[in-house]
């Protein structure tokens, strides 16, 4: 497979393509690594579940800050915290800060130790062709790269490699600027939490954005002007007031600081012949709520393991589609989330301005108030519910998107939960290895291991009796006799099953194939 794009997202994509034993060419444009900055800073539970597959998980959660608590302010009144639901034995807190630079260092350490990664710096792509047979990249410097599929994840800035695949970028770009600071200081009691300021008195009628990171540093977003001046603000010693008004009158040094102006696009289609698009290159969007890295990770995992069933012959094009249909329908959902968030956040009208100020007054004492408060819901997995892969059950409906902090129940289309099981291991480790039929008790096994006997499919069949040590399994899925549990490659379910047949069993496995 060919990779255009050696950031956190092609990493992820080219160590899962390894774990199925398919070789991978990562280009990248730039001549090195370019550590600079914090950039995405905020790890999600169930991302951190996705590089623990590939080696990295657990180091990026030991050297990241875990923060399990939320804390929102108005006018330096705290309005409200919460913090994040558990379903099942989680093998990660809800989320880990640590900067966008060493999570690749880290990534970049597994890409070296992985015969089956070539990395080739200082190769931007010129030109992407395709046939029926498979795709072939020209690179500036004349050299070509021949792919059976290849996976374009190449960053916000790949216009010019959309383009070559008749690919638009439709959405908009926010007036308002935010400065980010990164300041090594000391803060007693900040370690653990998020803090989020609707106007204080220190940067009026806007944001301000509090995240704790390794080494004693913490990133500090201020929403500023469209004509905001860092330069001038550096000069005339206003950058240090901003920071001490944040931190108070304490050493402090500024380890990067930026301006940026952000997006919210998504390309129409994510899928284009043999072309998958992830990441930034397939989607933007504004950083309240940590939706960007955390999503595309999410697309790396996608795409590689239907990827490398097709490529394997275990599959067809009703897989391959199915990468559009599913993140596609990701990307909307976070960018309704995050427009949602941005609408609250800089309102587009003077009605919707005096609506944000009266619920910001009442939030503090009425619950109802409360909840229409958006500082940005934080990221959390897609639930394919409306999935062609997704085979439906009428006795474990949806109920939509659960309170923020919460998770839904466990059903068709939502990432199971995690639980240790014998030797040490988790339960979506055990998932991730292939297709799994998951036995509650009573459930056929004799039936289940007919439906998958003979076939290609890597599919295991487990007992939860058996696999489920500390009963903490069987109470997240609230397992019912005689289910049986249909789980993908990436530990998502793909059907619950009361009693199936063998021959509902295989339909089901079918459609979670693509067929």
């Amino acid at each position: 497979m060919a990779i255009i794009g050696n950031g956190p997202v092609g990493q992820t994509t080219a160590l899962l393509l390894a774990r199925w034993g398919v070789p991978t060419v990562l280009l990248d444009r730039r001549p090195e690594r370019d550590p600079v900055g914090s950039k995405a800073i905020c790890q999600q539970r169930d991302v951190l579940d996705i590089w623990s597959a590939v080696g990295a998980g657990e180091r990026i959660a030991a050297e990241g800050v875990t923060w399990t608590t939320a804390r929102t302010f108005h006018r330096g009144r705290e309005l409200f915290t919460y913090t994040f639901a558990e379903s099942g034995r989680a093998a990660f807190p809800p989320f880990v800060n640590i900067s966008q630079s060493r999570t690749e260092e880290i990534l970049d350490e597994r890409v070296a130790a992985e015969p089956l990664v070539e990395v080739r710096w200082g190769h931007p792509v010129a030109k992407i062709d395709q046939d029926a047979d498979g795709v072939t990249l020209t690179c500036v410097d004349g050299t070509t790269v021949a792919a059976p599929f290849a996976v374009l994840c190449a960053g916000a800035r790949a216009e010019e490699l959309r383009a070559m695949l008749g690919v638009t970028f439709d959405g908009h770009s926010f007036d308002d600027r935010f400065l980010i600071c990164d300041i090594r200081t000391d803060l007693p009691g900040w370690a653990t939490e998020r803090r989020f300021h609707f106007d204080p008195e220190w940067n009026p009628g806007r944001q301000v954005l509090v995240h704790p990171c390794p080494d004693s540093t913490f990133r500090i977003d201020w929403q500023v002007p469209s004509d905001y001046d860092i330069d001038a603000e550096v000069a005339d010693g206003s950058l240090d007031r901003r920071i001490r008004q944040v931190i108070g009158d304490r050493a402090y040094e500024v380890v990067w600081k930026s301006v940026y102006r952000f997006q919210s696009r998504c390309a129409d289609r994510l899928r284009v012949g043999r072309v998958l698009l992830a990441g930034d290159a397939a989607h933007l969007y504004s950083p309240f709520g940590a939706r960007g890295l955390n999503s595309g990770v999410v697309d790396a995992e996608n795409a590689a393991w239907k990827l490398a069933f097709v490529a394997r012959g275990w599959a067809g094009e009703g897989l391959l589609e199915s990468y559009h249909a599913e993140r596609h329908a990701a990307a909307a959902e976070n960018l309704e989330i995050t427009t949602a968030t941005m609408d609250f956040l800089v309102p587009q009208s003077p009605a919707a301005a005096a609506h944000r100020a009266a619920v910001l007054e009442r939030a503090a004492e009425d619950p109802a108030a409360r909840a229409m408060v958006d500082s940005g819901r934080l990221a959390e997995p897609f639930w394919y519910v409306d999935s062609p892969l997704t085979t439906p059950s009428p006795a474990r409906p949806f109920a939509g998107r659960p309170p923020r902090g919460d998770v839904p129940a466990p059903g068709p289309g939502v990432l199971v939960p995690d639980a240790p099981v014998p030797g040490g291991r988790r339960f979506r480790e055990l998932a991730r290895e292939g297709f799994t039929l998951l036995l509650a008790p009573g459930a056929d096994g004799a039936a289940a291991r007919a439906a998958v006997a003979g076939g290609a499919v890597p599919v295991a069949v487990l007992e939860l009796a058996e696999v489920d040590v500390t009963g903490a399994l069987t109470a997240a899925l609230d397992a019912r006799p005689g289910e049986v549990w249909l789980l993908r490659p990436d530990a998502h379910v793909a059907a619950v099953l009361e009693h199936p047949t063998p021959d509902a069993l295989s339909a089901a496995l079918t459609r979670a194939l693509g067929g």
